[in-house]
């Protein structure tokens, strides 16, 4: 990794913290529905709730990731733009099976 770059999600690294603790929280909180036998409608609605946070979470890291890394490796070098290019793509790829 290279230290003199910095990531492009960096400015905005505090609202991801607290998104992903209050997804953590969240997490813990299912734990308890189930160790409680909650209802199970209840539970699988909670999961859908955490899932929409993942993603919104990962769609602003995508974000961060193209306008910045991806945009700075296409100015240094066209080789190295296509490289981020195909790793975003592969992420998207994930991103959308999941």
């Amino acid at each position: 990794m290279d230290d003199t770059h910095q990531h492009g999600y960096i400015q905005r690294k505090d609202d991801y913290l607290k998104r992903l603790r209050r997804i953590e929280g969240q997490a813990r909180g299912l734990q308890r529905m189930v160790d409680d036998e909650a209802y199970c409608i209840d539970i699988l609605t909670q999961v859908t709730a955490m899932t929409k946070a993942l993603h919104a979470v990962s769609l602003g890291l995508l974000e961060e990731h193209m306008s910045h890394c991806v945009v700075d490796a296409a100015r240094e070098d066209h080789e190295l733009g296509q490289a981020k290019v195909t790793e975003a793509m592969d992420a998207i790829t994930r991103l959308v099976r999941s």
